[in-house]
Order: C-alpha cells, then structure tokens, then sequence
C-alpha cells in the first residue's frame, strides 16, 4: 500500500460518537479535539482546538435526525477546516438525510438531496464517503469523487450462521425499487429471491401486496436499505406468513426508526431485525428483536484507502 499523503485528522459532530468512537479505535488513532456547542437562540458554534494545517481531515457525521442541526453541524465544521488551511477535507456521510428526496415528482417540488450535495461542497468537501445511498443518481449530485459504500457484505454476514440450508430460505426485496439491493444481498448468501408488489387495484381500496416468487415453507428475509416507520417492513412479515412464510427476518443499512417504529418490530411477526451503526440508536430505543451491526471496520478501511490513494472499489471486489 502506499504511503499516506498527510496525517489522518478525525473530527465529528453530535450526530454519532459511538459510530466515530469504533472507527478511530479501527484506525488506531485519537479523535481530533474539537468542540461543538450550541447558543440558546439555537445557533451552533464550533472550535477547532488543534492545528489542521497540512492534514488529511475526515469530518464523520451522520445527517439523521435531528437532520437539520447535524446537517448544519457538519457544514459548519466543513468551513472551519476549509479556513483553517486543511491539505483535504472528506466528509464521511454514514446516513445521508434528505436522501428521499432525489427527484421531482409533482410541479414546484424541490430536489432537496441536489440542495445537501451543493451545500457540502461550498463549505468545503472535496471528496464524499456515503453508505447505501437511497438513490445511487445522488453520486452525480456532486461535482466532486464519491465513494459509495455498502452495508450488504456485512448485513449477510450476520445471517450466515442461521441460513444453514439455503433451499429453506429467500431473500425478499419489500418493493420492485430494491430489488438491485435484494439481489445483492441473495448473491452472498446464495439464495434466491422474492419481490413484494405494492398496489392498489382501485381508488380508495386498501393497498394489495402481491408477492412474487417462491415463499411457501421457507424462511424470509426482508431486504431494505432504510427502515423508518416501519409500517412497510411489518405489513410484508404479515403477508410473507400469509403466503406461508416459516420465520421472518428483516435487515436494512440504516435504522431511521422514527415515530412508532419500535412498537411495530416489537409487536411483528419478523423473528429478528437487523441494522447497521450508521445511525446511533439510543438505549431506550434497544428492544430483542433489534440487532447491530458494526460498519466501523469498513468506514476505517475507506479511510486508510483514500489517505494512502488505493482503491476503494478494491474492497468490495
């Protein structure tokens, strides 16, 4: 491997310390001092405590909620390094907020996801590190590199264990869009796949999900890459044991988890969900059924890559 172009600097918001804290310990190096504070009308004010001059910074910070504070955490930090001379300044992204919202799809609406990648970059970014995008178009939203990540590799390596059988198993994508990711996920695991079609066969009719594929006698596992409400996830458990699923399980890269959601897995039929560390979930939110895993280790790998100018791409070949 190369040698390092500059010294790794390692800074962070509020966003996800835990995420943060992992990834240093991975790269074996201390998170940059730096502190972060808010006034009492709101605003945020950040201080840099140490010199960045010369070094290759990494600001790691998770856009989720509360997205518009962490969002304008990460800018202003972006602005700082920018000022205070930087070599390079990445911006690590683990859950990219505003990621829904990639495309028109009715007149006057925003496309707020353009919007974020504009913002980051005149504060200051000159290369992104995302994981799972919501939609990969959003890589072109920047005029800068992206390296786009996944979470699949890990998120199947949990499931390793308990599909001992892969005949008595499939992977289901919950809607036609994530099939792409539902395939992905199948090819680590050697499985084949199902898709949920949502629809509605007329007006003012409760949606209809259609399942297409082989499920009767098998287990399921549901494939996403956000879990928000989870009103989605815990509908197709329903209808995969309608159609004569065994067990279900669930997995997605990023565990937004908002409003209800908790209740719902808990009170599922899915056997277990599975998420990543890209967004932190708060104790009071841990419930049996909910289980993480680490990206840390792939985060810190990406890094290492970038710093020393190697492939990314490499790690996932």
């Amino acid at each position: 491997m190369n040698s390092s172009v500059a010294e790794i600097k390692i800074f962070t918001g509020n966003s996800n310390h835990n995420l943060v804290d992992s990834i240093c310990k991975n790269l074996k190096v201390k998170q940059a001092k730096c502190k972060v504070e808010t006034f009492s009308d709101g605003e945020i004010a950040i201080d840099i405590a140490e010199t960045v001059r010369g070094k290759d910074v990494y600001v790691i910070q998770s856009t989720s909620n509360p997205v518009n504070n962490n969002l304008m955490e990460c800018l202003i930090l972006l602005d700082a390094l920018k000022r205070a001379s930087a070599y390079r300044i990445n911006v690590v992204i683990p859950y990219y907020g505003y990621a829904r919202q990639d495309r028109k799809t009715k007149a006057r609406e925003p496309i707020t996801s353009k919007l974020v990648a504009d913002l980051l970059t005149v504060a200051g970014a000159q290369r992104v590190v995302a994981m799972d995008l919501h939609a990969g178009q959003i890589q072109g939203y920047f005029n800068i590199p992206v390296d786009h990540l996944t979470a699949v590799p890990y998120l199947a390596n949990y499931f390793k264990p308990i599909v001992k059988d892969p005949e008595k198993f499939v992977v289901v994508s919950p809607d036609l869009g994530g099939v792409t990711r539902a395939r992905q996920f199948a090819n680590e695991l050697n499985l084949s796949i199902s898709i949920i079609e949502k629809r509605r066969p007329k007006p003012n009719v409760s949606e209809v999900m259609n399942i297409i594929g082989d499920i009767k006698g098998r287990d399921a596992i549901l494939v996403d890459d956000i879990i928000d409400t989870a009103g989605t996830v815990c509908q197709a458990a329903v209808a995969l044991k309608k159609a004569g699923a065994n067990n279900v399980y669930g997995c997605a890269t990023h565990g937004v988890l908002s409003g209800p959601a908790i209740e719902r897995i808990a009170n599922s039929e899915l056997e277990k969900f599975v998420i990543t560390d890209t967004i932190n979930l708060k104790d009071e939110n841990k419930i049996d059924k909910i289980d993480i895993v680490s990206v840390a280790p792939l985060f810190a790998d990406a890094i290492k890559r970038i710093n020393s100018n190697t492939s990314v791409s490499a790690m996932f070949d």
